[in-house]
């Protein structure tokens, strides 16, 4: 007798893009539909509008399609990251249509406010102009919000968009029906701005500036909102732009140009100083410094020589090299860097907005009160026209003008005021987890350093002057594009004209040579000097051993068989990082330095700008896997950098800090842009985050308790609706003051 078990089979992943969610509650309403098919999980990131999809068979990608589909929203495939080539033509502006919408409303509700506030332009038949500005407003500047309502209906759910909707809707009909049926359509007409409360028929009432503000404000609120979210995945764009776009490629012996993403592995091409390698590979003839620091964080450009691996996209500071592909397409590294970019930025929670959270109990106990309004006045007796008006007035007062405006507000002002000290805020997700960041990771290069090698020392031997010393060192490297030896030429500016150079040499990572003045001189490691035979002094050995141990690169000079002198060279601190490592401690942030570079000069960093835990050595794939472990240690961690080897972890990081300077992958992987070349502004970064996010915090609890403070008043029929608009006015009016108070923000530094 035999058993049958069902069969298992490896779950497929898959990643979805999603259209039309409007609110957190949608992504949630979606991922809640996907999860209850068989063997699917999934996560629905409402920030970057993705679900990512784990499904095993017999579910396929179509029917995951389908369920989204039928929940009422979009869903499709997103395309596959193209290789570097040929830049592609500009999609079309995805804001486009929302902008013009938001712009007739603009032109066409002001006029409508403007008439109903100030009694004294209220012309004959002014109400009827009013009627004809405000009904495209609300129909057409609308129209999103009320077929996103009608989804929500047809679902069973409902959200800020309902009760948007629902108001300007009812605000619109009970206006039609007051001008053609009521008392309101009578020339000469007028509406006075009264604060009295009393009962009223609601028969002479129009609340077209209402409906049309209410609409206008929102939508302006939606649009900066979509602005904030448009540039999702162009980190992904941005890193794979890095990498070179042809190549000439060897065969039979001739170079051919062809593009990169014709190379296979086994492929042998060309890599001319200056240019980009192409992809990942072994170096089989030639031999160069390869300037790695865009993809590895090292500082020090790598020497490489026949049988040494390279990545695609470093780039070939000395020689002709000739390299055999070992990786090409998805495969390389620079491409797997994406993966990890792409992978970090979807993992990251979805920013849950306050309103919207709210709004899950706030908007279905207003819509039951306004119709609990209506039945009560009609079963007491009341008029129709009287219980509908304290029904509007109801769903006017709750009408969310001020929450709509409680982000956007905050958020152009705090990001303008951040714009002006050098700091960047992307949108209200960058803010929520400031407050709670107890731990700080720092990029080296190009972050707490300048990211540039400079000539820090110059340790002449017995009997030689420091200028000479530096002026046949800095002509023999003239010639070179190498970093240290640019290093060693912008160290010598002063000494005056720099002599020609003959017989020039390059020893494959080991040094130079050549001759200067007459005299033949020797410039680089101390290997290379006493293979040449030429002494090197105790006093000279002591001063490399302690310039190499405090992180600095040690080149000796040398002639006349004696090293005459030392030139120091190392990746300078920037003079304010260790003040802004200060400040940050004061800040209740733990800072941590993270490089790529080696133990030694990371150490000799931290040392100098007063950080304690340091980790080095790390791999891109690594400084991931090390945020990770901290937020797995219960950290909540802030990441600082400006490189591509940053750009994954500054994407999982809570907080992703890049600075101005780096690469433009990192930037947009990155939740705040540091324009200022100087770790200080991180400091007034993390400030102006909390600042902005308490403002946006305070404003929301005021637009709710403006509106729910009312609310029992409108129920009780002693609120009509003007009234309840011109309350919902005033608590937008103070959140856009509160929002200004940001402007007086002052940086620390």
């Amino acid at each position: 007798m035999s058993t049958s078990r069902p069969l298992t089979t490896a779950p497929h992943l898959i990643e979805l893009a999603i259209g039309g969610m409007t609110c957190a509650s949608c992504a949630a309403r979606i991922e809640k539909k996907l999860n209850r098919i068989d063997g699917v999980q999934a996560t629905v990131n409402y920030a970057t509008e993705k679900a990512t999809v784990s499904y095993a068979d017999p579910v396929t990608p179509d029917d995951l399609v389908a369920t989204v589909e039928k929940t009422g929203y979009q869903a499709s495939l997103p395309p596959p990251p193209t290789p570097a080539g040929p830049a592609a033509a500009e999609p079309a502006d995805p804001l486009r249509a929302l902008r013009t919408r938001l712009w007739v409303s603009v032109a066409l509700s002001l006029p409508v406010i403007a008439l109903a506030m100030v009694p004294a332009w209220q012309f004959t038949y002014w109400q009827w102009l009013s009627l004809t500005l405000a009904a495209p407003v609300v129909v057409y500047g609308g129209l999103p919000f009320h077929r996103a309502a009608l989804v929500n209906l047809r679902h069973g759910a409902a959200t800020m968009d309902t009760l948007v909707s629902l108001g300007t809707l009812a605000a619109l009909g009970w206006s039609v029906w007051a001008l053609f049926l009521g008392t309101a359509g009578t020339p000469g007409m007028t509406h006075p701005f009264s604060f009295s409360i009393g009962r009223t028929d609601g028969a002479g009432n129009i609340y077209l500036e209402a409906a049309a503000g209410v609409t206008t404000f929102i939508l302006a609120g939606r649009y900066f909102e979509a602005r904030a979210k448009r540039t999702a995945g162009s980190a992904l764009r941005a890193l794979l732009e890095l990498g070179a776009r042809d190549v000439s490629v060897l065969r039979d012996g001739v170079e051919t140009r062809v593009p990169v993403d014709q190379l296979a592995v086994g492929d042998r091409f060309v890599v001319r100083p200056g240019e980009k390698i192409a992809t990942d590979g072994k170096v089989e003839e030639g031999s160069s410094a390869v300037d790695a620091s865009l993809v590895t964080g090292e500082s020090v450009p790598v020497e490489v020589g026949t049988g040494d691996a390279v990545i695609g996209g470093c780039v070939n500071a000395g020689g002709r090299l000739v390299v055999s592909a070992t990786r090409v397409g998805a495969d390389t590294q620079l491409a797997q860097m994406a993966r990890l970019v792409e992978q970090a930025q979807s993992g990251k929670a979805a920013a849950q907005r306050l309103a919207d959270r709210i709004s899950g109990v706030f908007v279905p106990i207003v819509i039951a009160l306004a119709a609990g309004t209506l039945g009560w006045w009609l079963g007491n007796g009341a008029g129709p026209a009287a219980a509908f008006t304290a029904a509007v007035a109801v769903l006017i007062i709750a009408c969310p003008c001020a929450l709509g405006l409680a982000t956007p507000t905050a958020l152009l002002v705090g990001t303008g005021r951040g714009a002006q000290l050098g700091v960047l805020i992307k949108g209200p997700e960058a803010l929520e987890s400031t407050r709670r960041v107890d731990t700080v990771v720092l990029d080296k290069t190009g972050t707490v350093t300048t990211g540039r090698m400079s000539l820090l020392a110059v340790t002449p031997g017995g009997g030689e002057r420091r200028d000479e010393v530096l002026r046949l060192a800095a002509a023999l490297e003239n010639g070179s594009e190498h970093p240290v030896a640019r290093a060693v030429v912008a160290g010598a500016a002063d000494v005056g004209v720099l002599p020609p150079v003959t017989d020039f040499a390059n020893v494959a990572g080991l040094g130079v040579s050549g001759a200067v003045d007459g005299r033949q001189v020797l410039l680089g490691r101390a290997r290379l000097l006493e293979e040449r035979g030429l002494v090197v002094p105790d006093d000279l050995a002591r001063a490399a051993t302690d310039a190499e141990a405090a992180g600095r690169t040690a080149v000796l000079v040398g002639w006349d068989g004696q090293a005459r002198g030392l030139l120091a060279v190392a990746d300078q601190v920037k003079p304010t990082s260790r003040e802004a490592v200060r400040r940050l401690r004061a800040l209740g942030l733990r800072p941590v330095l993270l490089t790529g570079d080696n133990a030694t000069v990371a150490r000799a960093v931290a040392a100098e700008v007063g950080i304690d835990e340091v980790i080095a050595e790390v791999l891109p794939t690594e400084k991931v896997e090390v945020v990770a472990r901290l937020q797995g240690e219960g950290r909540v961690v802030a990441m600082v950098g400006d490189g591509v080897n940053d750009a994954a972890a500054l994407a999982q990081a809570d907080l992703g800090l890049a600075m101005g300077t780096g690469t433009d992958v990192a930037i947009e992987a990155s939740d705040l842009t540091l324009v200022r070349d100087d770790l200080l502004a991180a400091v007034d970064a993390i400030r102006l985050a909390r600042a902005t996010l308490g403002t946006i915090k305070g404003n929301l609890f005021w637009a709710f308790a403006y509106n729910v403070a009312a609310l029992p008043l409108a129920a009780a029929g002693l609120l009509n609706p003007m009234i309840a608009g011109a309350a919902m006015a005033f608590s937008s009016v103070f959140v856009v003051a509160n929002s200004l108070r940001l402007r007086r923000f002052r940086p620390v530094s």
